[in-house]
This record gives structure tokens, C-alpha cells and sequence, in this order.
């Protein structure tokens, strides 16, 4: 066959079919000049010391990930791969993981493994949080803080305007969600195929609990009153809402709205359980499909932007940058579901650790 009319199917899928490189069943790389092509290519010169030792310290976090969060056994784990010292030089890595040779299936298949952490790592640790996480943390997470005031004499906590001290919201809790290490992040981006470390939204986040449904979404009419979100920069398609439909809670707000009677907090329930029970199969949830959560899980949850502004020290010019973050509301009895349920959040990520293992080590085909 003619050179011209060869292309290496997997590669092309790659770059225009829409498949990820993660889940090519092998390179082709065969000599080291080649190998160190593909690096430069990638992004590592390896004649450069600092560089070279980047992608060791990559590849011992791969292994790391591999046997300590992903349940692999040492004994399963090729020497050549645990011992530097065996493997001598990370391009063989590569020339492993292109391997045709019947005898070396399982080095072929435990390199690959290894470089697809890889990959993740260098993508989830090369962003800006990595070099700005300060930065990010405190532009971001300030406002919020500042509108929590905790009594300590009732020990209640309130959502409240620093212009407005009507406007309150009696809230059952505030969390800034612990930050997403990388390994948890690898682990999300090998589970899920058509992730990507860039649109890893929730490294960052807060959760309010409030009292009930009507609170949780007064949470929301308060942090656009008080200027703490700017809308225009939620990404709508990565919004959840299965705690109650948008449409049929304005409804129940317009019926309330013309009530003379008294609306203590069991009428106003009652008056959104009962519309909800009218419409039965007719109410429309938003929720963003996530195989690995489970059903139970009801929360509003929206990814919203923060412009980061950056001042460099030493006369360097300003810049800035969009940075997401996670808002998680719910009211006490969700939260309640989620605390009294930790098999389920196990099971969730247990969910998550045995697709990331599936994806590293694909059946052969």
C-alpha cells in the first residue's frame, strides 16, 4: 500500500473524530529521538534539567494515584515502572507504551496506563489556581464571607445586607467547599470521557443550607440583590435545579402574594408541596446528568465566574482572568439526607475510582 494512504486511525479519531487521547490503545513511538520530539511537541524539553525532573515527579504522582487511590496492587505494577532507577529514561516510557511485541502486552498496557495519569495530571496542575490559588481564593470567597454574620448569643446564622439590615436570610449553615485536590480531580477527568481539566468548574465553591425550599431560593434572590454573583457570567448549561422547578415556584409566589391570610413557614411548604403534587409528571427538574451521583442528592447548584485581578509585585502590568466557582444551595432536610447517608457518598466514589480504573486499562479490542 502506497505511504500516502496511511493514517494511523486512533491519532485521527484524536484530533478530528472527537475521541480523547486518553483512550488511544497505543502511540508510535519507537526511538528516543522520537520520543523527545513528542515531549517538545507536548511541552516538556527534556534537555532541560528542571523540565526533565517535571515529568518524573508526574509520573510518581501517576503511580501514587494508581496504588494508593485507585486500588491497584504493588505486586500488579511492572518493576520497570516502579523503579527509576530500572526504567533509566521517561522516554521509555513512551517507547513501552507503543510496543507491538506479544510478550510485552502487559508492559505495553501498564505504560499506557501510566501516561494516561499522566496526561491528567500535567492538566491538572498546570492552571491558574496552581499559580494564583491566593489570588483566586480570597476575590472570590470574600464576598460571601462578608454577608455571613454568626449571633453568638442565639448562635444563628444569617445571610445579611451591610445596607440593608431588613434584608436577612436565617440560614442553617455556610461551607466553603473544600477545594478539590488534584487527585480527585484526575480521578474525575479518568472517569468521566468527556471531561476535561479545564471544565473542571468546582475547584472552588461555597454551599449554603437553609431552612426550607422557600430559603434556598431566597439565598439566591440575595446574592444578585447584593451584588455577590454577577449573573451574566453563570455558565447556564452546567446549572442543576431538581430541589423545585423555576416555573412552578414563581406560581406558587404569585398565588402567595395575593393571600390575606397569615403564611407562617408550614403554609408556605404546604402551598409548594401541593402544587408539585398537581403536577406530578408534568414538573420539569434541571438537573445536569451525573451517572456517579446519586438520585436523592436535591440541591440548586449553578457555575458562575469571577473576573481575577491580578497586580504582579516589581512594576509588572496588571492583568486579569475569568476564574468559575460552584454555588451549592439546599435546604436542612437534603442536607440531612447527605449526612446521614455517607455509604452513598462512598458509593459515589467508589463509582468514580472503578470507571477511572476501566479507562486506564481498557478492554482490548
Amino acid at each position: 500500500m502506497p505511504q500516502r494512504f496511511i493514517f494511523e486511525s486512533s491519532i485521527l479519531d484524536s484530533v478530528v473524530g472527537g475521541h480523547s487521547a486518553i483512550d488511544i490503545p497505543r502511540l508510535n513511538i519507537h526511538t528516543l529521538e522520537a520520543a523527545s520530539s513528542f515531549l517538545l511537541s507536548y511541552g516538556f524539553d527534556i534537555t532541560r534539567e528542571d523540565e526533565l525532573e517535571r515529568l518524573w515527579y508526574f509520573h510518581r504522582r501517576a503511580l501514587v494515584l494508581m496504588l494508593e487511590k485507585l486500588g491497584f496492587q504493588d505486586t500488579d505494577l511492572p518493576e520497570v515502572f516502579r523503579d527509576r532507577k530500572k526504567l533509566g529514561d521517561i522516554r521509555q516510557l513512551l517507547i513501552f507504551a507503543s510496543s507491538q511485541n506479544p510478550q510485552e502486552q502487559q508492559l505495553q498496557r501498564w505504560a499506557c496506563a501510566i501516561i494516561r495519569c499522566m496526561h491528567v495530571f500535567v492538566h491538572a496542575e498546570n492552571d491558574l489556581f496552581s499559580s494564583f490559588s491566593e489570588e483566586i481564593q480570597s476575590q472570590i470567597l470574600t464576598p460571601f464571607q462578608n454577608c455571613i454574620l454568626h449571633d453568638g448569643n442565639t448562635h444563628r446564622t444569617f445571610m445579611k445586607s451591610p445596607t440593608d439590615q431588613l434584608d436577612q436570610v436565617e440560614l442553617m449553615g455556610f461551607e466553603v467547599k473544600p477545594f478539590k485536590t488534584s487527585s480527585s480531580t484526575v480521578i474525575k477527568l479518568l472517569a468521566k470521557p468527556d471531561a476535561l481539566a479545564m471544565k473542571i468548574f468546582d475547584k472552588l465553591g461555597v454551599r449554603f443550607v437553609t431552612r426550607n425550599l422557600f430559603d434556598s431560593f431566597q439565598v439566591v434572590r440575595f446574592l444578585i440583590k447584593e451584588d455577590i454573583i454577577s449573573f451574566p457570567h453563570i455558565m447556564p448549561d452546567q446549572s442543576s435545579n431538581n430541589l423545585y422547578p423555576v416555573n412552578l415556584f414563581m406560581s406558587v409566589c404569585d398565588d402567595l402574594s395575593h393571600r390575606l391570610d397569615t403564611l407562617d413557614e408550614k403554609s408556605i411548604q404546604e402551598a409548594f408541596d401541593q402544587k408539585l403534587l398537581e403536577e406530578g409528571d408534568n414538573a420539569k427538574f434541571l438537573r445536569k446528568e451525573n451517572f456517579f451521583s446519586g438520585q436523592d442528592y436535591k440541591f440548586i447548584k449553578f457555575i458562575s465566574r469571577k473576573l481575577i485581578h491580578i497586580k504582579p509585585q516589581g512594576g509588572k502590568e496588571a492583568f486579569s482572568f475569568f476564574y468559575p466557582f460552584e454555588v451549592q444551595i439546599m435546604d436542612k432536610s437534603a442536607h440531612d439526607r447527605i449526612l446521614s447517608g455517607p455509604s452513598e457518598h462512598q458509593a459515589y466514589k467508589e463509582r468514580q475510582r472503578t470507571a477511572a480504573r476501566k479507562r486506564l486499562f481498557p478492554d482490548p479490542g
